[in-house]
This record gives C-alpha cells, sequence and structure tokens, in this order.
C-alpha cells in the first residue's frame, strides 16, 4: 500500500507568528518535521500543504515537495483532504508541522494497524500519563478506548476518573492507572479523508474543541495505537527554546 505524510504549515498564528520558518540549529523547524517523517520506514512520499509562498518557497529550496493549497481552510484536515485529493496515495498521514521532534517511529506505529486491518478508516496515537500535572492539565488531551484498541472517547477532563483515589494520593498510584495522552497523528484511507471534512462539526467536537469527535460521533471506529516515544510540541518561542535545548543534548550525546 502507498502511504503518503502531509505535513500541514500556516505562517499566520496568534501565539507564534510565521512558526514552521523559526529556526533550531540554525535549520527551519519546517524542514526537521520533513526530514523527521521522510524517516519513517511505512511512509512512501511527503508533501507539505501550505497557503503561503514564504514556506513554499523554503521547502523548495531544502528540496522537499510542497504544494499550494487554499487559504480559507477552517482545519488542517480539510487542508489535508484537498492535497490528498490531488494524488494517488492509499493511506494519509497527517504529520504536525510543529513537532520538530516527532520520532519516525512514532509515525509507523500509527501507520501499521491501517496496514494490517483493512476496516480501520482512522487511526491515531497514545501514550502513558505518568505526570499527575499532566493528568490535570485540560490542554493534555486523554483517550480512553476499548479492549481492542479503539477510541472510546477523547476529552480534556481527567478521564478515567479513579473514584476511590483522593486526589493527594493521585501521584502515588498514577503509574498503576492505565492514563493515556493523545497525540495528534492521524492516519486516515484516501477515501475516508475525502469525505471526513464534509461532515458536519458535532455537539461534543464543538464543546470539547476537540476534532476526532466528530469521527465519534459519527461512528467511526477510531484505532489508537500505543508509543513508548514521546514529542515536543512548538506552540510559543519558548517551547522553540526547550526544543533547541533538546536537540543540541542530543546532538553531545
Amino acid at each position: 500500500m502507498s502511504v503518503t505524510a502531509i505535513i500541514p504549515a500556516r505562517y499566520a498564528s496568534t501565539r507564534f507568528p510565521g512558526k514552521p520558518l523559526a529556526e533550531i540549529l540554525g535549520t527551519t523547524m519546517i524542514e526537521h518535521v520533513y526530514r523527521r517523517a521522510a524517516q519513517a520506514k511505512s511512509v512512501d512520499r511527503v508533501i507539505v500543504a501550505t497557503d503561503d509562498q514564504r514556506i513554499f518557497d523554503r521547502v523548495r529550496d531544502f528540496g522537499g515537495e510542497v504544494m499550494m493549497t487554499a487559504a480559507d481552510h477552517p482545519s488542517g484536515t480539510d487542508r489535508l483532504a484537498e492535497v490528498a485529493a490531488a494524488i494517488q496515495t492509499d493511506l494519509v498521514v497527517n504529520v504536525q508541522g510543529d513537532e520538530p521532534l516527532i520520532a519516525p517511529q512514532m509515525i509507523d506505529e500509527a501507520i501499521s494497524p491501517l496496514l494490517a486491518d483493512a476496516s480501520i478508516q482512522m487511526g491515531t496515537l497514545c501514550s502513558r500519563i505518568f505526570d499527575v500535572e499532566d493528568y490535570l492539565d485540560p490542554n493534555v488531551v486523554k483517550v480512553v478506548c476499548d479492549l481492542n484498541h479503539r477510541a472510546l472517547y477523547f476529552s480534556r477532563a481527567r478521564i478515567p476518573h479513579p473514584r476511590d483515589i483522593a486526589l493527594d494520593k493521585l501521584s502515588e498510584r498514577l503509574a498503576d492507572l492505565d492514563v493515556r495522552r493523545h497525540i495528534g497523528l492521524y492516519v486516515y484511507r484516501r477515501e475516508f479523508l475525502l469525505r471526513y471534512p464534509q461532515l458536519a462539526q458535532t455537539p461534543l467536537e464543538k464543546l470539547e474543541s476537540l476534532e476526532q469527535l466528530r469521527a465519534l460521533e459519527n461512528g467511526v471506529s477510531l484505532y489508537v495505537a500505543t508509543t513508548d516515544h514521546d514529542c515536543q510540541g512548538v506552540d510559543t518561542p519558548q517551547d522553540l527554546q526547550r526544543v533547541e535545548a533538546i536537540m543540541r543534548s542530543q546532538q553531545n550525546c
């Protein structure tokens, strides 16, 4: 099966304008993400999807493949679908353009279930939560799954909720609980991706501000693979400094 990784990249950002072109150790963030995605063993092709000429030109400069998309897409998924409609591929991977530390193995782990099971239309990733602050943080999205690794629900709330464990005892017990953080990397069958943006926004999606709930509310089975890898996204200039420090330490190892 053919697999294409698409990296949505917008120049405009409320908290960090021009983020894809921010430099980390002399290389733009979008190039870091592109090269890591290209290292995934399951990926045959990597494309940056952007609405900005500056990003388009920079990707071309480092030899990457890039496509210009409409500027008025309401979400990254819509931008992905525009590119997917113009290419031939079996699976599409949505790789976030602000994850310069993403491990190529994470991409392979998300793809693997869809290669093995033709019934899976959409897949994503999760990792275990061991830090109480992450568990309590509404910016850290949690996911609970059934026994077959299908998502039951995604939430910013504390799910699952340990009814019989007091909050002050949670740090001692969290490692024993199956609490999982959602990682925003998605894999779609191309035909499903082309239909997905046409689905109307759903009540829970609006309430939690989590686009993946649209799939669950429409009865789509969403496979959640577990990874032991972690990644550090970049939302602010301060995040960029942390990522640069991590990359510098990795170089010195």
